[in-house]
């Protein structure tokens, strides 16, 4: 299949391209943090309603889902070093893209963590889609409010985080065009 040319051009600019595994990970994990998040907008809206608590084991049980993505993708990704951007991309946006993904990865490892720890704290426990994981902790709803309350904040921060990953990732595909946004995207390898 013949590429057009501006797919030639860009192409040419920078051919690297994240691994399938690399890519399939990335969108798998931010499909899932989308659906949790708003899952548990949700269960927060309706959380003294009868029925809620399903809601509140389906956020438990995609976010053990998610943690064992986000472990699988920081061992990807420390086996696997992404190409540096090129030349053509400022110093400051290399800075700024580095720190921010840095920062994607350290949130996606601790607020699985401080909502699983918190929800252990609870009278409900953990259950992973019906099944009861090890209890390994007492009740203590002052000390699982504090570990909601540091999940809850950190969503937060992920979210804007993650609104400046797609607006940077926009940037490059609409304004730069210069190929970064490809090579995190689905499609077809040249």
């Amino acid at each position: 299949m013949n590429l057009p040319a501006d797919a030639s051009r860009l192409a040419s600019l920078n051919p690297w391209r994240y691994s399938r595994t690399a890519v399939f990970l990335h969108w798998t994990l931010a499909a899932m943090l989308v659906l949790t998040t708003a899952i548990g907008l949700r269960m927060m809206a309706i959380e003294d309603e009868p029925g809620s608590a399903a809601w509140f084991d389906l956020h438990k049980s995609v976010g053990l889902v998610i943690a064992s993505f986000v472990v699988a993708r920081v061992l990807w990704r420390l086996t696997h070093r992404p190409v540096p951007l090129g030349p053509s991309v400022p110093a400051w946006q290399v800075k700024l893209a580095g720190a921010t993904q840095g920062l994607l990865y350290v949130l996606m490892v601790i607020i699985p963590i401080a909502g699983y720890v918190g929800a252990s704290y609870s009278k409900a426990g953990v259950r992973f889609f019906g099944l009861p994981t090890p209890a390994w902790a007492t009740p203590d709803h002052d000390l699982a409010e504090r570990f909601f309350d540091i999940h809850s904040a950190l969503v937060w921060v992920l979210v804007a985080l993650v609104a400046l990953h797609v607006l940077g990732g926009l940037k490059h595909l609409l304004i730069d065009k210069d190929s970064i946004f490809q090579r995190m995207w689905i499609g077809r390898r040249s």
